[in-house]
């Protein structure tokens, strides 16, 4: 039997700042492999087990979403864009009843996209346990087996000594984040396992469970995809009917209503990377983690990672600190607080400071730009164009641009003319003038581009033309 994963990548969570922010979420970073958490989860699920996957994200990752795909060979079936994030309960009955127009009997696997598991054979082992439990017409959840008193998860607890079970078990009741004395006194009980936030069902099933518990929900999701436009090869749903939707989690919505509903006690490694202390229990050894370039000298129980080509983060005498290095900021905070680096993103966001939410790179259809420096009437970017894409045909009221091509070979139109512009060649772009770039190669062209003017900033751009429908 195939499995249809949903695959819900639409989160921009604060803990892991700064590498994580609202504009670059940590599904999409590299945090342990080369792989970002997102392409290793489709490439999980890509085997002759699924079906190709539903993908459900926000407005600004979906072309981060396609390249990264992309990038690990896979084709989505369908990609949902929701016009607002509104937690877990509308994404998953948007995906099923997406499923359901073609096979209402389709298995579904709801994956969330920034879980780490890597122990692939025990997770498919859970999964094959569940399945007959929801070809029966169960709600399936699967439970981790913890190993320390975590208080940034929710708990499930089940029925004494079936913890250890390898198939479905009832489920007693769903218990919030606790508090670290509630969490270790439940590590001592034995029988409460982590929620994971995955599940298993069949598409009637859940939308039987819609039906019944949450009407609403399921009558405005079902209004906002059948009123949902086809863009490229996205499908928009409605925003109308989708922002009339209460946000919340399916926890609330439907599994703490059900009574269809069981787990199965999975026994791997598992981690949803939900903080800094979480990235360095799964990337240690010997009780130090580094990445990018860094070096821990005489340190103990750190981690240090520096995310800036070029640039070495150094760590002397240390104990318990976590260190992150970005090239806009720099995190520093004991490991026992990983938890509080949230509030780091609440004091710069009540600053005004950009660094909350914005992440360095700015990912585009086309590829990406960083800004290098920046002046009075100045500023110098690196710009990152994938083969075979182009910018809009756009123009600017305030500013005028020179390009100088590093890397590959750039189709650059200038008002009427095409010139191609080839490595440590250059073109002027006048003030007012459209023009587009286009990288016509099989391999990234990189350029730096030079802007001057009284106004610099990205909402100077008037695009008269875009492959992607931005225009």
């Amino acid at each position: 039997m195939t499995i249809t994963p949903v695959i819900l990548c639409g989160g921009s969570g604060t803990r892991l700042w700064p590498l994580s922010r609202k504009s670059y979420p940590k599904q999409f970073s590299p945090l342990v492999g080369q792989d970002s958490l997102f392409q290793t989860c489709a490439k999980r699920l890509n085997n002759d087990n699924f079906t190709a996957p539903v993908i459900v994200t926000g407005d600004p990752f979906r072309f981060v979403v396609l390249q990264q795909l992309r990038d690990a060979g896979i084709e989505p079936d369908t990609v949902l864009i929701e016009p607002v994030g509104r937690d877990t309960a509308p994404a998953i009955i948007a995906a099923a009843l997406q499923v359901a127009e073609s096979d209402p009997d389709a298995m579904l696997l709801i994956a969330p996209s920034d879980h780490l598991i890597p122990d692939e054979a025990a997770f498919r082992a859970s999964i094959d346990a569940a399945i007959p439990a929801a070809l029966a017409g169960q709600l399936v959840t699967f439970g981790i087996k913890p190993n320390h008193a975590e208080t940034g998860y929710g708990y499930l607890e089940l029925e004494p000594e079936t913890q250890d079970s390898t198939t479905p078990v009832p489920l007693r009741r769903f218990i919030e984040k606790p508090a670290p004395a509630e969490a270790a006194e439940m590590i001592l009980a034995g029988n409460f396992l982590w929620n994971a936030g995955i599940f298993l069902f069949t598409a009637k099933a859940i939308i039987a469970a819609y039906r019944t518990h949450a009407k609403k929900i399921y009558e405005n999701v079902k209004a906002a995809l059948d009123d949902g436009l086809t863009d490229l090869s996205f499908l928009r749903l409605a925003s109308g009917p989708w922002g009339d939707t209460d946000a919340i989690s399916v926890d609330y919505a439907i599994m703490e209503k059900a009574a269809n509903l069981c787990v199965v006690p999975y026994h791997g490694r598992w981690s949803d990377l939900g903080d800094w202390a979480a990235v360095w229990r799964e990337t240690q050894a010997d009780s130090v983690a580094v990445a990018g370039d860094a070096t821990a000298i005489d340190c103990h129980d750190v981690l240090l990672r520096s995310e800036v080509e070029g640039q070495s983060l150094i760590g002397i005498g240390l104990e318990d600190i976590v260190a992150v290095a970005m090239p806009d900021a720099v995190l520093i905070s004991h490991k026992d607080r990983a938890q509080d680096v949230k509030l780091a993103v609440k004091t710069l966001k009540d600053r005004g400071s950009k660094q909350a939410e914005v992440f360095p790179k700015d990912h585009r259809p086309w590829g990406w730009f960083e800004s290098l420096a920046t002046g009075d009437r100045f500023q110098v970017k690196r710009i990152v164009v994938n083969p075979g894409a182009a910018l809009s045909l756009q123009s600017h009221h305030h500013r005028s641009e020179h390009w100088i091509v590093v890397q590959g070979t750039a189709s650059v139109t200038v008002g009427n003319k095409v010139d191609l512009i080839t490595e440590n060649q250059s073109i002027y772009i006048p003030l007012g003038t459209r023009h587009r770039l286009e990288n016509p190669g099989k391999l990234p062209m990189i350029l730096i581009e030079v802007q001057t003017g009284a106004y610099l900033d990205e909402d100077d751009i008037i695009r008269h033309e875009d492959i992607y429908a931005r225009a």
